[in-house]
Parts: C-alpha cells; structure tokens; sequence
C-alpha cells in the first residue's frame, strides 16, 4: 500500500497562490465596510479637515498637504494591516493556511498586493481630492505627487505586516504606532526642515523612509520636472517597502504564542 506525501510549501514565490491569497484577502474585506472607509475615505476627510483649519492662510496648506497626503495613506495603512494579519494569526486562519502548500512569501506577497490595490484606490482619491477640489498648489505633476503617495501606502502595508508577527493582540497591534510611526512624524521634516534639527536627530532622521517621503513630496511642491533628489527619494521608499516585505515574511508566525 502506497502513501502520498504531503505536500509541503517551497521557499519560490508562486504566482497563482499569491494571487489566490488576495483575491480571498480583498473577498473577507468586501464584507467590511468599516475597514474600507477607514482606508479610502479618512486620509480625504483628514485632508479636507486640514484645508479648512487653514482656511485663512492657503499657503500653509500648500505647505504642509502635500507632505500630510503622504503621511496619512501610510499611517491608516498601517494600522489595517497591522490589525487584519494579526486576526488571521489568532483566529488560525494563518496557521491553517500555511499547512497547505502556502509559503509565508505567497501569503505576504498576497496581502501586499491585495492591499497595494486598495492603496492605489485611496492614493488616488486623496490625490485627485487635494489638487482638484481642495486647490493644493503645486509646481510639479501630480501624477508624481500619486507616485510618492502610492509608494507611501505600499510602506505602511508593509510595515504593518512586519510589526504584526510581534503583537500577541489587536491592542498590542495599535501600540506599535507610536513606536514605529510618531518618531517618524517628528523627525521627517512635516514640522521644522531636518537640518534646523539637532545633529544627531538630523542622522535619525536619514535612516527612516517617512523623511525621504516627505522629501520627495516637497521635491514635487517647489519643482516643475522630476529631479535626480526626487527619484532617489522615491528609489529609497520603494527599497524600504520591499526590505521590510523580506523581514515580514521571514519573521512571520503561524499563530500567536
């Protein structure tokens, strides 16, 4: 009597079981119409907030909304991705998944690009809203200012993949962000130029991709053509999306201990 040997899951990237993951990824996220409005509809009211707290001095929203419209597709990615892969681990989807033959790259690579999807919606949205109906002022194309936005989402899918393999829960999830996100924030460049910083939190500041976001969006505000700046920044965010992709799926667990 012969047996068949299970099959088992091999380290190569496979293109139809990466595409099957998101295709059940974005089906689970159809039937959750809070995690949609949480992605694509609050960095636009976020900004429309923005534009009015500003009503009186525009030029301040010109200023700083081109950055913010980097900064909150990140953020709000984050958060999502965080909290729905860490519901798949504690419900043991995740570790039922990974007996078939799913390697952990399908499966992140699955929800980058399920995710990255809807990034595209939301960054587009948010795009289209600041410079078509908000009047965000800016010299160079905004398909570029799309670019920088999309690239900024893709970032914080991936950063919310790779920190949810350390949380044990969906409040654990959340208290990443002011570990993995506020220090960003302060030290990008949204509230003073990074080189009025003090020394060593100008050398911080270089080794984190929201600054090279922010960067890449100013470069966009004050130039008519893309600039060699310019694509380094938008070379450096796409870099860090992709190394911590690796680091997620090479850290990511089965269920939570």
């Amino acid at each position: 009597m012969s047996t068949t040997a299970p099959v088992t899951p091999t380290g190569a990237l496979n293109a139809s079981r990466t595409i099957a993951t998101a295709a059940r990824v974005l089906r689970q996220l159809r039937h959750d119409p809070r995690t949609i409005a949480l992605m694509i509809l609050v960095p636009c009211l976020m900004l429309v907030l923005l534009r009015y707290v500003f009503d009186g001095s525009p030029r301040t929203f010109d200023n700083i909304g081109a950055s913010l419209l980097g900064i909150f597709p990140l953020i709000t990615m984050f958060l999502v991705t965080s909290i729905a892969t860490l519901r798949e681990r504690t419900s043991g989807t995740l570790e039922r998944l990974l007996a078939m033959p799913l390697g952990k790259a399908d499966l992140i690579a699955g929800y980058a690009l399920a995710f990255g999807a809807l990034a595209i919606v939301q960054s587009a949205l948010a795009t289209g809203l600041a410079v078509w109906f908000l009047g965000l002022d800016v010299t160079g194309s905004p398909w570029l200012l799309l670019l920088v936005a999309l690239l900024d989402a893709l970032l914080g899918t991936a950063l919310g993949l790779f920190v949810s393999a350390f949380a044990a829960s969906e409040f654990q999830a959340v208290q990443f962000m002011p570990a993995v996100i506020f220090p960003q924030l302060l030290l990008c460049g949204l509230f003073t130029p990074r080189s009025d910083m003090h020394p060593a939190l100008t050398a911080v500041s270089d080794a984190l991709p929201m600054s090279y976001a922010v960067d890449a969006m100013n470069q966009v505000l004050h130039h008519t053509d893309m600039t060699t700046t310019f694509v380094r920044d938008v070379l450096i965010v796409a870099g860090c999306a992709l190394l911590v992709l690796v680091l997620g799926a090479a850290t990511l667990r089965r269920r939570t201990a």
